[in-house]
């Protein structure tokens, strides 16, 4: 066996366990230049195993330090020395392994910044928690669904989240380790409706759960509005047809023999009749606003013209109720849009404020064109008015704010939607002030245009 092939470890042990040999040596043989002897070995033993510790703890040393500097990436590489022991061998073995666990790591921390990034960027909210419901992840889209609250990891999901309903999802997703799907309602600003997917999290020292939460609240809207629309339009339907109907009977039953009320029956039918075909007229008009099929191309409109005519249109229905219409000087300006889509807009708002007015109350059409590049146009009236709380809901389909009157002069319930939409198709805006028993103010906002 050569010398290099003893291993240094091997031989401080043997120095150190033969240093008490030695000193037993020495104090059983009565030679004093024996002893002599014995003593200097015994000190040359110590010095090899000194000598033979301080090596190993150096190499030793190192391989912590070349183990370090492999968690640190980023980091300097040290010097690993190797050798033809068992050290020696470990520290080939770790060369060898180094390049290995560096790539894996480096792969794990791609792959990890990569789907942080994914589930930052999601539109859906990410929340993901420990077993203790702790906060280990959430991307900004959770932020702002539950108020924009300051959150950080580790945080008891409690101090944000006060709806016991996605508590119990990822509850029991915790106790039963299956994913599950289901609605859930955060009220945090103002009730949302969420598609919550949750599921346990795998590969995990410790049991957790994350949740994916579809903002589904639009959907609910819509379909909250087609229902109600379905049962306004049956509804608004269904008394003409019934009015019809009933008096329609009554004549072929023998009513065409009454010569003093069957004229009296076929006007109330015809009335009704002109009141289905007004709904009808008004649903496909809305229809069409809604669907954005309007004119081809939009043109220039002299807002004068179209004023001036909206207000003939209303002078006899206004005569008959002794109403003013007051309409102070109109400048020559344009707007660009739809002339038939204006015009009927401004019609309607006309057509309310003569039939919502009070007797011998009085109309204002003001127009107004600012330095803005702006034109308002208001339509003023000195009618009931309409309370605050109906003020938000008015230009909904169908809603009404007195229902029993509104039928009475032959309303809808769509005018003031339709003219919602077509101002908006236009690039305007319209805002309505009231106040009970004053009257209301409607306010048209549109680009002005100028004509080539």
């Amino acid at each position: 066996m050569s010398r290099h092939s003893i291993p240094r470890k091997t031989l401080g042990i043997a120095a150190i366990l033969a240093a008490p040999l030695w000193a037993i040596l020495f104090l059983s043989v009565p030679n004093f230049g024996t002893r002599l002897f014995a003593t200097a070995a015994a000190v040359v033993a110590l010095m090899l195993a000194w000598l033979a510790g301080r090596s190993l703890s150096r190499r030793l040393s190192g391989l912590t330090a070349f183990v370090d500097g492999m968690l640190d990436q980023n980091g300097p590489r040290p010097h690993l020395q190797t050798g033809e022991d068992e050290v020696g061998e470990l520290a080939r073995s770790l060369s060898r392994m180094a390049p290995r666990i560096e790539e894996l790591v480096g792969r794990l921390s791609t792959e990890l910044t990569r789907r942080e990034a994914v589930l930052a960027s999601m539109t859906e909210a990410v929340l993901a928690v420990d077993a203790q419901f702790n906060v280990t992840f959430c991307n900004q889209s959770f932020i702002h669904a539950v108020g924009d609250h300051v959150m950080a990891e580790g945080v008891p999901l409690i101090r944000v989240v006060r709806d016991p309903a996605l508590f119990r999802v990822l509850k029991q997703v915790i106790d039963s380790g299956e994913a599950i799907r289901q609605r859930v309602t955060l009220s945090a600003r103002e009730d949302r409706s969420f598609e919550a997917y949750a599921a346990p999290l795998a590969n995990s020292s410790s049991r957790g759960a994350i949740a994916i939460l579809h903002d589904v609240t639009p959907q609910e809207r819509l379909e909250r509005v087609k229902r109600d629309f379905i049962a306004n339009v049956s509804h608004e339907f269904r008394t003409p047809l019934a009015t019809i109907r009933g008096y329609a009977e009554t004549l072929l039953e023998g009513g065409l023999e009454d010569q003093e009320n069957r004229r009296k029956f076929v006007e109330i039918i015809q009335a009704n009749g002109v009141r289905l075909n007004n709904i009808a007229a008004d649903l496909l008009t809305l229809s069409e606003l809604e669907a954005g099929r309007p004119e081809p191309e939009p043109g220039p409109i002299p807002v004068k013209d179209a004023v001036c005519g909206a207000i003939h249109a209303v002078e006899p229905a206004a005569r008959l109720r002794g109403l003013a219409l007051h309409a102070d000087p109109i400048p020559d300006v344009f707007i660009l849009g739809y002339g038939i889509r204006f015009e009927q807009a401004l019609l309607n708002l006309l057509d309310n404020a003569v039939k919502f007015n009070r007797e011998n109350g009085e109309v204002r059409v003001d127009v107004h064109a600012g330095q803005d590049g702006q034109i308002d146009i208001s339509i003023a009236d000195t009618g009931l008015g309409i309370p605050a709380e109906d003020l938000s809901r008015i230009f909904e389909r169908f809603y009404r704010v007195d229902k029993a009157r509104s039928r009475q002069v032959g309303g809808t319930g769509l005018g003031l939607s339709i003219v919602k939409h077509a101002i908006e198709q236009m690039n305007g805006t319209i805002v309505v002030e009231s106040q009970v028993g004053v009257g209301s103010r409607f306010t048209i906002t549109l680009p002005q245009h100028a004509p080539r």
